[in-house]
């Protein structure tokens, strides 16, 4: 597969473009969360309440982070590999945020 070619992931069509609308409200429905939190705070809310909230809000950008991990993996990465163009620095690269990912 070429890049003029539907389904070709680069930089320019990210593999997670099919998830895209998905990541957008789940991404929203986090903010609206931590906006919940902000709230709990102002009103000086029960730690253990506010903390059950955070541990909610990185359980979910956990969850939007795999999904592009995914992606990327099945996309970008296998591109890569298939069409034996810098293959060996995807998966270079890959390890490197899988590393950073699961530092948090």
């Amino acid at each position: 597969m070429y890049p003029d070619q539907e389904g070709y992931s680069d930089h320019r069509g990210h593999s997670y473009g099919p998830h895209k609308d998905e990541l957008l409200r789940r991404l929203r429905r986090i903010e609206g969360q931590v906006r919940g939190i902000q709230r709990m705070i102002e009103e000086d809310r029960y730690c253990v309440d506010i903390l059950v909230q955070i541990s909610a809000v990185k359980s979910a950008m956990q969850q939007v982070g795999l999904t592009i991990l995914e992606a990327h993996t099945r996309g970008c990465v296998a591109d890569a590999l298939t069409h034996r163009d810098g293959g060996d620095e995807k998966i270079d690269e890959l390890m490197d945020v899988i590393r950073q990912f699961t530092r948090s």
